[in-house]
């Protein structure tokens, strides 16, 4: 029989003292690092800038209370920067258009679209015209528009631009650049639009249906002077999208308990903050009409 040493016995009593040391060291790690992490989240520009942390700070409060988690909001100054916030990993969470949402989710391997607005699998356009054009509303595409001077919204917003433009080409079989007679312009966000339409400064322009009936029912837009000559198809558009490395912050399994956080708020200022009623769960799928429109719409000469 081999005799163990008591030099023996106390080198394998450290070792085994030392191995549990050390899981719960990197145990502890973990802890300290998940209670240190901070989810950081962002939403495009779609309306005037000013007042966007403001805005969104019910939606932060909501998540921090929900998940046990610090959440803070982080403006972008415009589309591209939301999307390039993502992929650099200063923001974890985007509140995207269909478009940036798109290109997020292309530019971070994994990233997933996890809710949307209810009403946003159902979204779309209004053309709208000032009524010094002469033009009404209209069942069916106004092609008159190709001739009188036009505004898109932002080059990367869905309703504002990749959609719009999408049914011009599918109307007239024409790119934009072929299809209206002088240069068009891109005012940078929907409510612009609606302004430099409703004061004349463009004669019609394409944008988000919500923003110009927010603007009659405020009375920032008058319906005597700037008309929706018509609507486009239904499509799916606003999304928030998850960046991966939040199951690595948080746990394996948190952006599961963050969607689940998502679709079960009742919270009015949340939903208020984000224009919504109620979220519903979406998945990267929800959008690969809007992906397919991207590959096939250009502003290139």
């Amino acid at each position: 029989m081999k005799l163990v040493t008591m030099p023996a016995l106390l080198g394998v009593a450290a070792l085994t003292a030392l191995s549990s040391c050390n899981s719960n060291t990197e145990e502890s790690t973990n802890q300290e690092t998940q209670s240190n992490a901070v989810l950081r989240f962002s939403a495009i520009p779609d309306s005037d800038t000013t007042g966007q942390a403001a805005r969104y700070q019910p939606v932060a409060d909501y998540l921090t209370k929900e998940l046990g988690i610090k959440v803070e909001f982080v403006a972008s100054p415009n589309y591209g920067a939301s999307v390039q916030k993502f992929k650099g990993g200063d923001i974890q969470l985007g509140w995207f258009g269909g478009v940036t949402g798109v290109q997020a989710r292309q530019a971070v391997k994994g990233a997933q679209a996890i809710v949307a607005g209810s009403a946003d699998l159902e979204f779309k356009s209004y053309f709208i015209a000032h009524t010094s054009t002469g033009l009404t509303r209209s069942e069916s595409f106004p092609a008159a528009i190709k001739d009188l001077k036009f505004t898109y919204g932002s080059q990367n917003s869905t309703s504002g631009c990749i959609m719009p433009t999408h049914f011009i080409m599918e109307a007239s079989e024409k790119s934009p650049q072929d299809f209206f007679t002088s240069d068009f312009g891109f005012s940078g966000s929907h409510d612009k639009t609606a302004e430099l339409v409703n004061n004349g400064t463009f004669q019609v322009g394409a944008l988000n249906f919500k923003t110009y009936e927010k603007g009659i029912a405020n009375g920032t837009l008058d319906k005597e002077k700037c008309l929706v000559i018509w609507e486009t198809p239904t499509y799916a558009d606003y999304n928030m999208t998850a960046h991966p490395i939040l199951n690595e912050q948080f746990g394996e399994g948190f952006i599961a308990k963050l969607q689940k956080a998502l679709v079960e708020c009742d919270d009015k200022s949340a939903l208020d903050a984000l224009q919504r009623e109620k979220l519903v769960e979406v998945n990267n799928e929800t959008f690969d009409g809007i992906a397919s429109v991207m590959s096939k719409v250009s502003f290139s000469k």
